[in-house]
């Protein structure tokens, strides 16, 4: 009798080992290559203009991106993924920049080949509100 409950114990222990650990098959995976043509921030990362690979592996709460230079020498970069975002979308994997004071930062990489959009942090946009009028002036009589 003992011997069945300490084998039922075993089994029900490996099941839920089983259904806790995360699954390799849904992992959400892409690697791929692109071209900058000019410097852009990504994240807090200043990326000069080259020909870069990239990999992105999700794997729990914290997605990395690794980003590593082709031409020439220069660093690689590794980067946290803000947020990610399931995608349907049958267009080529592409980067999305905007423009902040002039300047190019990459708010999303959208990889619809892997199924996902990487999301980046990205300044708010500043906005310049013009003064007009006449300052008032006030004067006193004694």
């Amino acid at each position: 009798m003992t011997s069945i409950r300490k084998f039922v114990y075993a089994a029900t222990l490996t099941l839920s080992a089983l259904t806790i650990a995360p699954s390799l098959a849904s992992a959400q995976e892409a690697h791929g290559r692109f071209v900058l043509t000019h410097e852009v921030h990504w994240q807090a990362s200043l990326v000069p203009a080259g020909e870069y690979e990239f990999s992105f592996k999700a794997n729990g709460p914290s997605d990395l991106l690794v980003v590593r230079k082709l031409s020439g020498s220069g660093p690689g970069f590794m980067m946290l993924v803000n947020d990610t975002t399931e995608t349907n979308s049958s267009d080529a994997d592409h980067l999305v920049l905007v423009a902040r004071d002039g300047k190019s930062f990459v708010s999303a990489m959208d990889l619809p080949e892997a199924g996902v959009a990487l999301h980046f942090a990205v300044p708010s946009e500043t906005r310049q509100v013009a003064m007009s009028g006449k300052a008032s002036t006030s004067t006193s009589t004694r």
